[in-house]
């Protein structure tokens, strides 16, 4: 997988993904810098009249849209029509998401929209998925995880907060091991083994879910349906 999209086209990704959003529709709201720019063409949008609610999917989400005037809504009060989020790794159209510790709302939000349109830029794009996958996990449950890992073949690893001590704790108060299997053959399969350990709230292997991928480059955005 090649490294560091840069923002231009992490911003054409967004910005054309955002232009698939029409009138009166509710719209799940991804996180990470390239669904932001999704979010912030949405600001603009409703501040040139397009009727729409937005579904965040953290509290940097949430916040996001509030300063861009996106009117919010939650999934006990709405279904979404369509989401929008960004990916760690794209192959064949499955994912890897939870750079950002949010992979669990993610998850939930992307999975009930009627479609779900990812966003990304070359660099995030891979001929087979091989970054470590986010597992977030119940504090209790942080040894007994990791041992279930290691019996399905991957190493994990407790992420740990950059600007202070201790690990990273998601919005939903839990943990994230980062889990490397390296390249990842059937990844329908690990999902499922993943989903099944006692203690693992979600994983970050996005199997069957995405409808397009949006992929962005300096000069445009193409799209690629599924």
């Amino acid at each position: 997988m090649k490294r560091g999209g840069s923002d231009e086209a992490k911003r054409r990704a967004g910005e054309a993904a955002a232009e698939a959003v029409a009138d009166g529709q509710v719209v799940g709201l991804g996180t990470g810098s390239t669904a932001a720019h999704a979010i912030r063409a949405l600001g603009r949008a409703v501040d040139a009249g397009l009727d729409v609610e937005g579904i965040p999917t953290s509290y940097q989400s949430r916040e996001l849209a509030r300063e861009v005037g996106v009117p919010l809504t939650t999934l006990d009060d709405a279904t979404p029509d369509i989401a929008i989020d960004g990916a760690d790794q794209v192959a064949d159209g499955d994912l890897i998401k939870g750079g950002g510790a949010a992979h669990a709302r993610e998850k939930l939000v992307d999975a009930a929209a009627d479609r779900f349109l990812v966003v990304a830029d070359e660099s995030k794009l891979a001929d087979r998925l091989s970054v470590p996958v986010p597992v977030e996990v119940l504090p209790d449950a942080r040894e007994p995880v990791a041992a279930s890992i290691r019996d399905l073949g991957g190493e994990p690893d407790l992420r740990l907060a950059e600007r202070k001590d201790g690990p990273v704790v998601t919005d939903n108060g839990n943990l994230v091991l980062d889990c490397d299997f390296g390249e990842i053959d059937d990844p329908a399969a690990l999902a499922a083994d993943l989903s099944a350990c006692p203690g693992v709230l979600e994983h970050g292997l996005f199997v069957d879910l995405a409808d397009a991928i949006y992929v962005g480059t300096d000069d445009g955005a193409t799209v690629r349906e599924r």
